[in-house]
C-alpha cells in the first residue's frame, strides 16, 4: 500500500510539472509603426533585423497576421479581444474613453496566478496600467519618446504612479529594457507576463545612442536598434535559464508609417497599403512566435490571424478566466503555437472608423460591398465585379457579425481623430469639448478643475458614463451624480459641468 502511495504520489508530482510546462512565460513585444516591409525575415530589401530574423528561425513566422491600422484600435483590439463594433474603438480619441472593463488582457494572466507587467506606450488606451491588472509598470505619453530634446522641457513618464522626468542623456528605449529586466530578474520564480510596448520605430525618428554622426540612414538605424534591444531581452532569459519557459510574440502594431513607406519593399515591389489605410499592409503585420521546444521551429505558417485572437489565446495558455456573458472575437491559436494544426480560422475581419472588410485566405469584402481578389497581396488587390461565390460567403459574414449595428464611429472619418469641425450629410458631429469658464476660478471650484483633469487622462475635455462609473469606488453612485452632472443630457459631462454642476450640487 505503502508503494502504491508513492508511486501515485510521483505520478501526481510529474503531472503537476507537466501542466506548469505547459502553462509559459509570456513576453509580448509590440512594435510601433512596424510593418513587413520593415523586417529581412518577411524580405525586406533595404532593413536587417538579425536577432528578430533568429527568433524566427528558431521559432513560427506568420505571414497573415491582421489588426487594426491605426495602434489605438489595434491595441484595444489587443486588450479587449473584441472588435471595434463591440468595444467602440473604432477611432484613436474613442479608444480613450473606452470602459475600463473593457482591457481584460492582464486580468487574465492574474486570475491564473501571474506576475505582470507592462512597459512603454500606453497614452491611447484610458487610465493607467495598474487599472487594468498590471503589478508593475513604466509607461510614457504619446508615441515616439527618445530622447528629451529640450532642457527646459523633459519629457515626462510614469513609473507605477510614481512622476519621472527623462533626463537630457537619458534614452527612453533604454530606461525601458532596465525596467523589463529588472522586472524578469524580480518575477524569475512565478510565471509572468511581460506586455513590452516598444517605442521603436514611431516618428519623430531620432538618432540611436549607435547612430554615426553623419547617419544617412536614421530609420534603418531605429530599426537596427530595436532588434539588439529585443536580443539583449532573449538573452537576458538565457542567463536567468527561463528561456525554455518563455513563449516570445513579436508583432507589429500597424503599418509601416507614410514617410518610410517608400523605402519599405520586398523583393522590388511596393505594397499596397500602409499605416492608416484599409489596403491589405495597412493591417497585415509581422507576427513571431518563440517557444523553444514547443512552437516549430523554421517554420511559416500561412494561418489567418487577426489581433482578437490573442487574449483567447492567452487564457488557454495560462489557464485565466475570461469574463462569462461577453462576446469575445478571438479564436485561440494556441495549438499552432504549440506544434499543432488546431483549426485555423477562416475569415478575419478588419475596422478602423466605419470603414471595415472580413477577408479570408483569397478574397476581400468591404462595408462598400466591394470585393477584391487578392491572390497578388500584399503586393496588389484586384476589385471583382459581379456576382462571384466568394462576395456572398463573405456577405454571408459580415451580416453575422453586423459591424453597423455596433457602437457607430465617432470621428471624422479617417479613424485619427474625433469629428469637431465638420457635419456630414445625414449625421451628427461630435460636439466640441466645452472650455473651462473664462472667469477666474474660485479655489473650490480650482480643487473641482483638478479632479476633473486627474479623470480626463484621454485630455477629451469631456467624460462618457461609463468611463465615469468604471473610475469611481462606487458605480451606483457614479451613475446618479453623473445624470446630474450631465446638465445638457447629450451623454457626456464636459470639464465645465463638471465644475459648475458639481459645486451647485455640493451646495
Amino acid at each position: 500500500m505503502k508503494r502504491l502511495l508513492t508511486l501515485f504520489t510521483a505520478l501526481v508530482i510529474q503531472v503537476g510539472q507537466a501542466l506548469s510546462a505547459d502553462k509559459p512565460n509570456v513576453i509580448f513585444f509590440l512594435a510601433d509603426d512596424l510593418g513587413i516591409g520593415n523586417l529581412s525575415c518577411y524580405g525586406s530589401d533595404n532593413y536587417k533585423t538579425p536577432q528578430i530574423d533568429k527568433l524566427a528561425a528558431e521559432g513560427t513566422r506568420f505571414t497573415q497576421c491582421f489588426t487594426a491600422a491605426l495602434c489605438g484600435p489595434s491595441r484595444a483590439m489587443i486588450m479587449t479581444g473584441r472588435y471595434a463594433f463591440r468595444n467602440g474603438s473604432s477611432n484613436q480619441d474613442a479608444c480613450m474613453v473606452m470602459p475600463n472593463k473593457e482591457l481584460q488582457l492582464a486580468r487574465v494572466f492574474k486570475s491564473a496566478g501571474y506576475e505582470t507587467s507592462f512597459i512603454g506606450k500606453w497614452g491611447q488606451l484610458p487610465g493607467d496600467p495598474d487599472e487594468a491588472g498590471f503589478d508593475d509598470y513604466l509607461r510614457f505619453n504619446g508615441s515616439g519618446v527618445y530622447w528629451s530634446r529640450k532642457p527646459d522641457k523633459l519629457e515626462e513618464y510614469l513609473v507605477n504612479g510614481q512622476e519621472q522626468e527623462l533626463g537630457v542623456k537619458e534614452y527612453m528605449p533604454d530606461l525601458m529594457h532596465e525596467r523589463a529586466v529588472r522586472f524578469l530578474k524580480a518575477s524569475q520564480d512565478k510565471p509572468f507576463f511581460l506586455y513590452y510596448s516598444l517605442v521603436h520605430v514611431h516618428g519623430d525618428i531620432q538618432p540611436t545612442p549607435d547612430s554615426s554622426a553623419d547617419s544617412k540612414d536614421l530609420f534603418g538605424d531605429n530599426i537596427l536598434y530595436m532588434d539588439k534591444l529585443v536580443g539583449k531581452l532573449v538573452a537576458e532569459l538565457d542567463a536567468l535559464k527561463l528561456r525554455e519557459k518563455t513563449l516570445i510574440i513579436f508583432m507589429g502594431d500597424n503599418g509601416t508609417g507614410k514617410g518610410q513607406n517608400p523605402l519599405s519593399t520586398i523583393g522590388g515591389r511596393n505594397l499596397s497599403g500602409m499605416k492608416g489605410s484599409m489596403l491589405e499592409c495597412g493591417g497585415l503585420v509581422p507576427m513571431i512566435a518563440n517557444w523553444p521546444g514547443k512552437t516549430p521551429a523554421g517554420k511559416v505558417s500561412a494561418d489567418l490571424i487577426d489581433s482578437s485572437d490573442f487574449l483567447t489565446t492567452f487564457a488557454e495558455l495560462s489557464g485565466g478566466n475570461l469574463p462569462k456573458n461577453t462576446i469575445f472575437d478571438g479564436h485561440s491559436m494556441a495549438p499552432q503555437l504549440r506544434g499543432e494544426a488546431g483549426q485555423p480560422r477562416e475569415w478575419v475581419f478588419n475596422q478602423l472608423a466605419a470603414m471595415w472588410y472580413v477577408r479570408d485566405a483569397k478574397w476581400k469584402l468591404n462595408e462598400k460591398n466591394e470585393l477584391y481578389d487578392m491572390s497578388e497581396a500584399p503586393f496588389a488587390e484586384k476589385l471583382v465585379a459581379g456576382n462571384h461565390p466568394a462576395r456572398a460567403k463573405l456577405a454571408a459574414v459580415l451580416a453575422k457579425l453586423n459591424p453597423a449595428g455596433g457602437i457607430p464611429d465617432s470621428g471624422d472619418g479617417t479613424g485619427r481623430h474625433a469629428n469637431k469641425d465638420k457635419k456630414k450629410k445625414g449625421e451628427e458631429p461630435m460636439k466640441k469639448p466645452e472650455t473651462p469658464p473664462t472667469t477666474p476660478l474660485t479655489a473650490e471650484e480650482q480643487e473641482r478643475a483638478a479632479k476633473f483633469d486627474k479623470l480626463d487622462d484621454a485630455k477629451a475635455g469631456k467624460l462618457t458614463r461609463d468611463y465615469y462609473t468604471t473610475h469611481q469606488s462606487d458605480a451606483a453612485a457614479a451613475a446618479e451624480r453623473f445624470d446630474k452632472y450631465d446638465s445638457d443630457k447629450d451623454g457626456f459631462v464636459s470639464r465645465e459641468e463638471y465644475i459648475l454642476k458639481g459645486k451647485m450640487m455640493k451646495n
